[in-house]
């Protein structure tokens, strides 16, 4: 069971948490600058601890260079990860 979301970045926050809905999107604050891939790294952590799952787990499907991204998260189902997010 994997699935997919799609988030609404907004980096150099002065910390890293959900901000709500965007559209069908999650909008989450990252502290790291989107600087040589340090917020998507800097992401993917903060997902992994909200989500309750291994780094591994997550992986950024589309969107590297952009705000708007698709990350895929292994072994949960979409509406837990929503609901783990809110």
């Amino acid at each position: 069971m994997n699935c997919r979301l799609r988030l609404r970045i907004a980096p150099n926050a002065k910390r890293s948490e959900v901000a709500g809905p965007h559209g069908d999107a999650i909008k989450l604050k990252i502290a790291a600058p989107a600087l040589d891939g340090k917020a998507n790294e800097a992401l993917l952590e903060f997902l992994a601890e909200k989500l309750g799952v291994t780094r591994r787990s997550i992986a950024l499907i589309s969107g590297e260079k952009s705000r708007d991204k698709v990350v895929s998260i292994e072994g949960m189902a979409e509406t837990d990860a929503r609901k783990r997010l809110n």
